[in-house]
């Protein structure tokens, strides 16, 4: 059975798009890890992230985020290690729990225990990047005994953490753990400002130095000059509010018009750069575009034009949608 022609040309996007990204002096690309959505979401960004660090080799790669639950933990410590090392170093590993219903129920898990997944999962992450002789675990969901984890990563003790948050509960709560933190596309430009300062506020409670190289969020790119370029944008984020709208977690209130223009990066090059300046005035490191529009010429434009003001550039690419 041949794949759906969305599967396809998302997948053909990460890897025809990256080199080319890489070149224009993108700084990483992220990929997201989604299934039985129907809309041609990547569903192995691992796999996906281990081809493009053979075609590339100094932009870093990101996962946005892998969803622990979903996981056997041993197999996806070994994966990890070996992108890491085939990439020498230049993994960016975000990871969460899920929050689609339609995942849990096509992996046949409980949604109350996604938490509790995640907590054991990420346990036995640890002891894999940690551990140097072999060790033994057993678990609410998984165990394994003797086994030792080959290769190690690159990057030691493990590569960046990053986890997705919002609320200001998880959003301290990422801070004490010490994790990066992965900021969503919908919320306002005052609202990721509000955000970062919270973020900011527990590192430094936690005796601990804030850099904006821990903070990325992702924004809608829109390049449009004219009243008809708008209307092909806020169309464009039609159909990703209504896919967004979907699934439970992902309920957005608000008209196209107004959600972007809160919260994507949208208008003239002189306003895209404004966005951009505010972002990077309240601590954003990283700025990861999306949307459909996301082509080619849209990236060299952003390359050759906006990217050049800021130095270092905070722009990045994700493909998501």
């Amino acid at each position: 059975m041949a794949a759906p022609k969305g599967t396809t040309r998302h997948i053909r996007d990460s890897f025809n798009t990256s080199p080319k990204a890489e070149l224009l002096g993108f700084v990483s690309a992220f990929l997201v890890e989604h299934h039985f959505s129907g809309f041609g979401q990547p569903s192995s960004s691992l796999n996906l992230l281990t081809y493009i660090a053979g075609v590339t080799r100094r932009i870093r790669l990101g996962t946005a985020v892998v969803v622990l639950p979903w996981h056997n933990p041993i197999l996806l410590a070994e994966q990890i290690a070996i992108l890491d090392q085939l990439s020498d170093g230049r993994l960016d590993l975000g990871i969460g729990r899920g929050y689609r219903s339609s995942e849990a129920r096509g992996f046949a898990i409980d949604e109350e225990q996604l938490q509790a997944r995640f907590n054991e999962c990420f346990e036995i992450l640890g002891l894999a990047w940690t551990s140097p002789k072999r060790f033994s675990h057993s678990g609410q969901f998984w165990s394994f005994e003797d086994v030792l984890v080959e290769p190690s990563t690159y990057q030691r003790p493990h590569p960046p953490l990053w986890v997705a948050a919002g609320s200001p509960d998880s959003i301290r709560a990422a801070a004490h753990e010490g994790f990066n933190l992965l900021l969503d596309q919908l919320g306002s430009i005052e609202t990721t400002i509000e955000r970062v300062e919270i973020y900011r506020e527990a590192v430094e409670a936690a005796g601990s130095q804030f850099s904006s190289n821990q903070i990325a969020v992702t924004r809608a790119l829109h390049l449009a000059d004219d009243e008809a370029e708008l209307e092909k944008a806020y169309e464009a984020r039609s159909r990703v509010l209504k896919v967004l709208s979907t699934f439970p977690h992902g309920e957005v209130s608000g008209t196209p018009k107004e959600l972007l223009e809160a919260s994507g990066l949208l208008g003239s090059n002189e306003q895209v750069v404004g966005q951009l300046a505010r972002l990077e005035q309240a601590g954003v490191g990283t700025v990861l575009l999306t949307e459909m529009t996301l082509s080619i010429p849209i990236l060299e434009r952003v390359g050759s034009e906006i990217m050049p003001v800021f130095d270092p550039s905070p722009v990045s690419k994700c493909l998501d949608r």
